[in-house]
């Protein structure tokens, strides 16, 4: 599933095509990508689109009286004119003749028009856009790492105060937006932390490392446009980003680590996968299985 990095480097290359343009028609080609939708994509044909906000791994169109979101899911993707695609569920035709083309190979993804709420803390609600609104379906999302007004502190304390493990509250998404699978095994392994590692028995400092370390991947992933194993996840010009040449411990499974040469280990974790060095993130305070 795409990632903060990956859902950013799609929403700045629509935002540079998108913006300011109006939606004047909206075909569904596939009725599950608008199965959360009762009155289907309608509203927001006719509006002009002020702006493309993200938060955490959730995008949104901001098109005035309604915000048009976009859930990825497993496969989901924006291309511009991508002609006879098979996998095109959605295509949107703008006023500058210009088609934007939702396509989502797996059809777990999905649009939405959706109303209003305001932010809890009056900041905007994403990156973006300077309005303190945000979707309503979106509104029970935490900030992310990246975002300016992410309080670290807030949740460093909330995470402390959690009887979990470390990597289950990584990808809470009501806690820290935009850290999945892939981020936040590269995280704990950039703080040297195990991933079953208990949170209420960690020091602040070492659970603020551990986000601060998540930003600082999530940075350079963003730098590098996002990282891609394969053609499911691709900007909106159609190409892959590079970042999974520098990653460290996700998808490494018996490769050397790259600091003490201990073959990467991976375990299976919330019917994902954690990959970690057992000897530079040493078990400390996990229970045994």
């Amino acid at each position: 599933m795409p990632e903060l990095p990956e859902v950013e480097t799609i929403r700045q290359g629509l935002e540079a095509i998108v913006t300011g343009r109006t939606i004047r028609e909206a075909h569904v080609l596939n009725e599950r990508a608008a199965r959360r939708a009762p009155a289907g994509l309608a509203p927001v044909v006719g509006r002009q689109i002020s702006g493309v906000v993200r938060r955490g791994k959730y995008m949104w169109f901001d098109v005035g009286e309604h915000a048009l979101v976009a859930h990825l899911g497993m496969s989901g993707q924006f291309r511009i004119d991508s002609g006879d695609h098979p996998h095109v569920r959605v295509r949107f035709v703008l006023d500058d003749g210009v088609r934007l083309d939702f396509l989502d190979q797996r059809t777990f993804g999905h649009l939405m028009p959706d109303t209003w709420a305001l932010t809890d803390d009056g900041h905007a609600g994403g990156y973006g856009s300077a309005a303190a609104r945000l979707p309503q379906s979106v509104a029970h999302i935490g900030r992310d790492p990246l975002d300016p007004a992410f309080d670290l502190e807030a949740v460093v304390r909330r995470v402390k105060a959690k009887r979990t493990e470390i990597k289950r509250v990584l990808l809470d998404q009501t806690v820290a937006s935009g850290i999945g699978n892939i981020y936040a095994d590269e995280a704990l392994f950039t703080a040297r932390v195990h991933p079953r590692r208990a949170t209420n028995g960690m020091a602040l400092a070492k659970i603020r490392e551990v986000y601060e370390a998540s930003a600082d991947v999530m940075e350079r992933a963003l730098a590098a446009g996002g990282t891609s194993f394969d053609t499911l996840y691709v900007n909106v010009n159609g190409e892959s980003g590079y970042f999974e040449r520098a990653l460290q411990a996700y998808g490494r499974t018996g490769k050397p680590c790259q600091v003490c040469a201990t073959p990467i280990k991976r375990e299976t974790f919330m019917n994902r996968s954690s990959h970690f060095c057992p000897r530079c993130q040493r078990p400390r305070g996990v229970k045994s299985r």
